[in-house]
């Protein structure tokens, strides 16, 4: 009967989602504020209500049971809804005050949060913006897990089923060394002339790496083995004479500044990321993000 009690809490489950991402009792009692035995017979107390065992521990660790691989998804949709529910009654009393949990790839925010945090300070003077920089994949992770309320992405990367709102095009641009053969000159540079240039890429798991190749792959370019993992890296790798690479435009004004090299634009059709504020669906915090980005597009950093 729906008014029966359930035999268990949200704080059990929280325990079981610590314990299941650390491998490690000691670790999830930590991350929990609380004593590793009480967290132990937390979970055990939850294991008897429910009739199952969520976790095994050998010589390799804690491993999860088939039960527990079965239910750690929906323990996790579960905490994933009840922290909507806390976030969305703090949202209709003010949704741009308080803290917000904001994502950023390692391939924007240098470039975008200096001038993006005090413009969202002087805007919206009591939201506390809590950023995470982290790559693509996790991010989205983190979203769909209630982590974080939004995230600045690349619209070219996987998004899953995420709500997006579109901030504007990044153009990229063509870096070589100087004395490149492309070093010279100032008309735009059509892509199919770097037909067989060396080209230098970010590191598996940066989407900026799954734009540029796509250019890459369209003309032929070779891939050189070296792969950066970061844009600063990837700048000076350049600038050192090992190959050329395709930057995005908002990069342009810091990191041109730190190495010996040059930048040249391309012909029409350009290359480019599109940029993204992204929110899980149904998300309490879609109003204050929409809100967000409007500020966000009004900073003109980016084509429209």
């Amino acid at each position: 009967m729906t008014g029966n009690p359930l035999p268990f809490s949200l704080r059990q489950l929280q325990y079981v989602r610590a314990i299941a991402e650390t491998r490690n009792f000691r670790q999830a009692a930590e991350r929990c504020a609380v004593a590793q035995p009480s967290l132990s017979a937390q979970l055990a107390a939850l294991e008897a209500a429910l009739g199952v065992r969520f976790f095994e521990r050998d010589r390799r660790g804690v491993i999860l049971t088939p039960a527990g691989e079965a239910l750690l998804q929906r323990v996790n949709r579960v905490l994933t809804e009840a922290s909507e529910l806390r976030e969305e009654a703090k949202h209709f009393r003010d949704p741009l005050a308080g803290p917000f949990r904001l994502g950023v790839i390692p391939t924007m925010a240098p470039y975008l949060l200096p001038k993006a945090v005090p413009a969202l300070r002087e805007a919206f003077p009591k939201l506390v913006p809590q950023w995470v920089e982290d790559r693509t994949a996790t991010l989205v992770a983190q979203l769909q897990q209630g982590r974080l309320d939004g995230a600045l992405l690349a619209l070219e990367a996987e998004l899953q089923d995420l709500e997006t709102t579109t901030l504007g095009r990044d153009h990229f641009l063509l870096a070589v060394p100087k004395g490149h053969a492309f070093a010279k000159g100032r008309k735009p540079i059509r892509i199919h002339a770097l037909e067989g240039e060396r080209m230098l890429l970010m590191d598996d798991g940066h989407c900026l790496r799954h734009q540029a190749l796509a250019a890459c792959r369209e003309v032929g370019m070779e891939e050189l083995e070296f792969r950066a993992t970061s844009l600063p890296t990837l700048v000076q790798m350049v600038a050192s004479g090992i190959g050329v690479s395709l930057l995005p435009e908002m990069a342009l004004a810091m990191e041109a500044g730190r190495a010996s090299l040059v930048l040249r634009r391309l012909a029409d059709p350009v290359p480019y990321r599109t940029v993204v504020l992204a929110w899980r669906r149904g998300s309490h915090a879609a109003v204050a993000l929409k809100k967000i980005a409007k500020l966000l597009r009004n900073m003109r950093h980016f084509v429209q």
